[in-house]
């Protein structure tokens, strides 16, 4: 079965800026599409950021458009997540998974979702 492992969290004054690594466990994670998901306590997890299996094209929400990069390795079945220009409203823990052709949907048959590595932005 896939793992998914996040890390790369911590604190940051707002402004600053991080870089989020998901590691994929298995040989499939090439053939999917992934994204990074995000979620504060009594909230839903929400939609970050998506990137096709190749690397070719990427997806965000408006709340990070501009400030957050998405990319993959695919050889390292790693997928990264550049935080900059961080606010204290980006504070979640950040979680990857697979996405379908909604890229703003998981797809968690793809994978256990991971313990997720938490952000935390100063004011």
């Amino acid at each position: 079965q896939v793992q998914l492992v996040e890390s790369g969290g911590g604190l940051v004054q707002a402004g600053g800026s991080l870089r989020l690594s998901c590691a994929a466990s298995g040989r499939t994670f090439s053939m999917y599409a992934m994204g990074w998901f995000r979620q504060t306590p009594g909230k839903e997890r929400e939609f970050v950021a998506a990137i096709s299996w190749s690397g070719g094209s990427t997806f965000y929400a408006d709340s990070v458009k501009g400030r957050f990069t998405i990319s993959r390795d695919n050889a390292k079945n790693t997928m990264y997540l550049q935080l900059n220009s961080l606010k204290p409203e980006d504070t979640a823990v950040y979680y990857c998974n697979a996405v379908g052709s909604d890229y703003d949907i998981p797809f968690p048959d793809f994978a256990p979702w991971g313990q997720g590595t938490q952000v935390t932005v100063s004011s």
